[in-house]
Order: C-alpha cells, then structure tokens, then sequence
C-alpha cells in the first residue's frame, strides 16, 4: 500500500540525512581538522649542551687522515659527539680548485670529505668566516658554498651574498630556539675589500662592520631564546684579548648576544660572564698541523650548559695536540690543565660566575 505523500517526503527526507551521515565531510573541513590536528603544542624549554672546538684545517699531516673520514679526528670525537650541539672554526677553503689568494703565504684547502669527517666527529655547524676562508678567492668560495649545501652541513660566515653571510643558523634543542652568527674581525688588510660580502658579492661576514653584524644580533634576539656570536678575532700568540676584542664584546652583548666566542691566536685566551652573558676570547687551535707543546699544542673543548638566555655552566675539557689532532688529557696533568685554563681569565676582566 502507498504512503500518503507527506509521510513519503519525510520518509525520502530522513533516507538523505542518513546518507550524508556517512559521507566524508566536504574537502574544506577535512583540511581544517587536519590543520588543527597538525598544531604543535608547546615544548617546555630544558638545559641543553653547546661545545666550542678552535681552529680547524687539514693541511700537510692530516690531509692523509681523510682517506678515513669517519674515524679522521680520532680520540676528540667521543668529546664532541656528548654535547647536544657542537660547533668549530673552519679555517679553510673547502675546494680542490681556484688559485690561491696572490701573495698570501699561508693558504689552505680540503676536499669536501672535511665536511663528512666533521660530520662523523659530532660537530653540528661550522664558521668559515675567518682568514683563510676564501684562500682560494671567489671560485673556492662557490665551491665551499656548493660542498655545503650538497653534504646538508650547515656553514656560518659565508655567503654568495652579505645577507646569506650574516644569517644564523637555527636550531631548536630541548626546546630553546638556538641562533649562531658567524662573523671575522680577522682580515689581511689587502683583502678586505676582495673578501667581504657585500649585496653585489659573495664573501665573508665581516666583524669590521659593527653595524651590520649587532643589526643581525638584534634582529636574532626578537624570535630567538640563545644567541650566538662565533668570532675570529685576537692577535696572533698575544695572551690577553685585545682592544678590538674587549670593545666589540660588550656591544654585541648588549645588542642581545648571550654567548660570544671564538678564537685565532693560535693560543688558549681566556672565558667568564660579561654581565648576564658568556664570553671567551680564545679557544686555541684544535684540529692543526703546526703545534708547540707548550703553547700552540694546548687545546680542548669548551662546552656551556644553557636554558634560555642563561649560561648556567662552562666545563673545559683540556687535550694536547698529537700528530695534528686533538688528544683528551688524563691522569693528574688533567686537573692542572682546567687550572691553567681559569688562571686565563685573569687578563680579560670577566667573571667566573654571573
């Protein structure tokens, strides 16, 4: 028997409701669920580990350590790869091409397996902003460009341009927003024109131009919890920092650096708080060729405990340079070596704690 023909509209009517029912939603909410699904929630922010190593090449005696990147930094790697962050100076072109830098009597290169030895020893980014990276003038430095983006290890200091020179390198570990600038108060004054990045050429962040390098630091403090200066700067074999170095430090402080550190004298300088922030003026050579015992061959590693914009902690782990490379101390030389490291700061007029 037929339903009158309003019961068969409700009937029709309540078949369409089911039906939609289960049907997906449109395209539109099903993107805006997976949007909010997508979200993050927010990360509490927890202590996290950076450590410093100096300055690094792989010239005449460590240049064979490469036929083995993985294991070419020897006994230091097991240091490195501990910190949650790690971080050196590249003191060389990353090409086997271009021509030496006319004139300069020191000039240094290395195949790209430097970027993969690096890699296997823990370190996380380096600077080449310093004087030897662009010993091999513009073509070494698109070649050390291109090595870098092609072995996906990030380098600080450099740039085809000033803006890609100056830009940190970003990192958010256990939760803080980490930013590390690369820049070089070290320049062959013949070079200075040649080697720093301006709009219209590629080169070096240059130190030189404190304006440029504290509108960075300032323009990283807005969207950053840490930041970082990486510097080469000092005079070579000179103790105590000098007076570019003791005036620069407090104006990047200022600008919102919590760290500034760096190196180029070859020796060990010294570290302390400069108000609420860490500085250390010298972290020696590390992975070297040309090292003296008692001077030029003592190194190690600098690592700092941080949340936020506090450095809570500096630890020294001191090494010895052997054959090139960076070899941890032992037995009682060990504690004396961490004494001889504070006793540095006594020329720097910072402080051991905040």
């Amino acid at each position: 028997m037929k339903l009158p023909r309003a019961l068969a509209v409700l009937a029709v009517a309540a078949s369409v409701i089911a039906c939609s029912a289960n049907e997906p939603p449109p395209p539109e909410r099903k993107q805006q669920a997976g949007a909010a699904k997508a979200t993050p929630t927010a990360v509490k922010r927890q202590p996290y580990t950076i450590s410093f190593g100096g300055d690094v090449h792989f010239e005449g005696m460590l240049r064979p350590k490469l036929a083995d990147p993985r294991t070419a930094l020897g006994p230091i790697a097991g240091v490195l790869r501990k910190a949650d962050l790690t971080m050196v100076n590249l003191e060389t072109a990353i090409t086997t091409g271009g021509t030496p830098a006319p004139g300069k009597q020191f000039t240094f290169r290395a195949p790209a397996s430097a970027l993969t030895a690096l890699k296997a020893a823990g370190v996380d980014v380096v600077s080449m902003a310093n004087n030897h990276g662009m010993d091999y003038m513009q073509t070494g430095l698109a070649d050390s460009l291109a090595a870098g983006k092609k072995a996906k290890f990030p380098v600080v200091g450099i740039g085809a341009n000033e803006a890609q020179a100056y830009k940190p390198y970003r990192k958010v570990v256990n939760g803080n927003r980490v930013s590390i600038i690369g820049a070089t108060q070290v320049m062959d004054s013949e070079f200075i024109q040649a080697w720093t990045a301006t709009s219209a050429q590629g080169g070096l962040a240059s130190a030189k131009n404190e304006a440029r390098l504290i509108q960075e630091v300032r323009k990283a403090r807005k969207n950053s919890d840490t930041v970082i200066v990486h510097l080469h700067w000092g005079t070579e074999l000179q103790k105590c920092p000098n007076q570019a170095q003791l005036s620069l430090a407090p104006k990047l402080v200022k600008a919102g650096a919590d760290v500034v550190v760096g190196g180029h004298a070859h020796i060990l300088l010294g570290g302390g708080y400069l108000d609420n922030a860490y500085v250390h003026y010298g972290l020696g050579n590390f992975v070297f060729y040309n090292s003296n015992p008692a001077t030029t061959g003592r190194t190690g590693v600098l690592t700092l405990t941080i949340n936020g914009r506090k450095v809570l902690k500096d630890t020294w782990t001191p090494a010895t340079i052997q054959g090139g490379l960076p070899v941890p101390m032992t037995g009682p030389a060990r504690p004396q070596a961490v004494a001889d490291w504070k006793a540095l700061r006594s020329c720097t007029g910072l402080t051991a704690r905040r």
